[in-house]
């Protein structure tokens, strides 16, 4: 049976004591605690500190790499992009024709790897920083390789797509730690103003103890990259990865990690248990589904729900809601007392008539990359590799409850072998089986 199968015979075959299952403590899935703590207002700096030079090699030239890559030079002054490293000279091209012609990078022949061991090219070469920016199905190795060289780490989500992937980065996040190495991770809401200030306002009781909470990521779908006849089957689903499980880990965990890393932050522990429902009703590319909708118990019997979907033509919702004993709150910028009264709002940036924008100065994309910097060059490491990576595990455990039928546990996650995508990577043919999964198949 290869690594691609999704079924609940192989879920429950694979799900053995592996040699990682202990490498998540338990406080890690604790929340909702009645415990409070003072409030402290986050600070957050507009430019990184000035400091020594810092390199920076990309991994991963597509949108998102490069994106990650003009973010990372709008951060700060003294920093430079010298390396770069994709699967395919197009996007690694396109990549360094955006950054020399707008950024001025000018990125050395020598500096420039292609194919599947591009990331060790980039590894070698001398840098500092490296943004890991390919399909999430890549990061674990990647990211291991990267604190082996001792770079600091922009470190995309989601972290893995499988069980086994998510402790292996959680296990090198710890080494990252141990080596005073700075993670700072792709799910930005922890980097914006209105999220942080309005999470220490919770964290400090506004809303009492925490009983439930729901999260939303209902949105169109996405993009699709059809097949040219030159491809072979692994480049075309490599280019498409977006739109295959065992390449983004499917969207409840590639897009909604999002949101459900909100509530992890505010509720300040993870769930013990999912059970899920999804299918795919529109969907024609790929083996996803387009819809799930998800039941998350927290440590103590507290739950939230959780719904995400990409389908064009529906009610669009992007959010995260949460209440408790004393009242409520939309985690952005809103705090609100049980009958509805609005206790507290964030206070943006004001205009020149001295009205609030409603506008934060800056992107947390930008935000990020300030942050991960500020702490290179205070010497204050910063590691937020093993929240991105227990906010992964959560979205897998609720793809794999709504794959496979079952209410699936955390105790099962973190003892799970279960890998997903072929056992090597090269162009050509792929062994995976183009099947959406059937949930309660007996015969899977």
């Amino acid at each position: 049976m290869n690594r691609s199968s999704f079924t609940r015979r192989l879920f429950l075959r694979q799900a053995v004591r592996a040699g990682a299952a202990g490498v998540v403590m338990p406080s890690l899935i604790k929340g909702c605690s009645s415990e409070r703590r003072a409030v402290v207002s986050p600070v957050f700096r507009d430019i990184a500190p000035e400091g020594r030079e810092l390199r920076a090699g990309v991994i991963g030239c597509g949108s998102r790499g490069t994106g990650a890559a003009t973010d990372f030079l709008a951060a700060a002054s003294g920093v430079t992009i010298t390396a770069l490293g994709d699967l395919f000279e197009d996007r690694l091209n396109s990549c360094r024709n955006i950054l020399n012609r707008e950024y001025s990078q000018q990125i050395d022949d020598s500096n420039c790897f292609t194919g599947f061991d591009a990331w060790k090219g980039v590894l070698a070469s001398d840098i500092d920083v490296v943004i890991l920016a390919t399909p999430p199905a890549f990061r674990p190795e990647h990211f291991s390789g990267a604190i082996d060289a001792r770079k600091h780490v922009y470190l995309e989500k989601p972290v893995a797509v499988d069980p086994p992937g998510v402790r292996s980065v959680i296990a090198t996040s710890r080494k990252a730690e141990g080596a005073g190495l700075s993670v700072v991770a792709g799910t930005i809401k922890r980097h914006q103003r209105d999220y942080a200030a309005t999470q220490s306002m919770i964290a400090g009781g506004a809303i009492g103890d925490i009983v439930s909470a729901n999260c939303y990521y209902n949105v169109g779908r996405l993009w699709h990259r059809k097949p040219e006849p030159q491809w072979s089957e692994m480049e075309s689903m490599v280019r498409d990865w977006v739109n295959w499980c065992w390449l983004s880990g499917d969207h409840i965990v590639e897009q909604h990690i999002h949101s459900l890393d909100v509530l992890h932050w505010f509720m300040g522990g993870y769930p013990v248990a999912a059970l899920g429902v999804g299918s795919r009703q529109r969907r024609v590319t790929g083996d996803q589904y387009d819809n799930f909708s998800v039941d998350f118990e927290m440590e103590g019997g507290v739950h939230y729900h959780s719904m995400c979907r990409q389908i064009d033509g529906c009610h669009n919702i992007v959010a995260e809601k949460m209440w408790g004993t004393k009242g409520y709150t939309n985690c952005v910028n809103t705090i609100s007392d049980r009958d509805g009264n609005v206790k507290w709002n964030y206070s943006y940036p004001v205009d020149d008539e001295g009205r609030d924008t409603g506008r934060l100065p800056l992107s947390p994309f930008v935000q990020c990359h300030i942050d991960l910097i500020s702490a290179i060059r205070t010497g204050v490491p910063l590691n937020e590799g093993e929240a991105v990576a227990m906010s992964t595990m959560v979205a897998i455990m609720g793809r794999i409850s709504a794959y496979t039928g079952r209410r699936i546990t955390m105790d099962e996650m973190m003892a799970s072998g279960l890998q997903i995508g072929p056992e090597r990577y090269e162009l050509g043919p792929v062994d995976i089986p183009d099947v959406v999964p059937v949930p309660g198949n007996p015969a899977g």
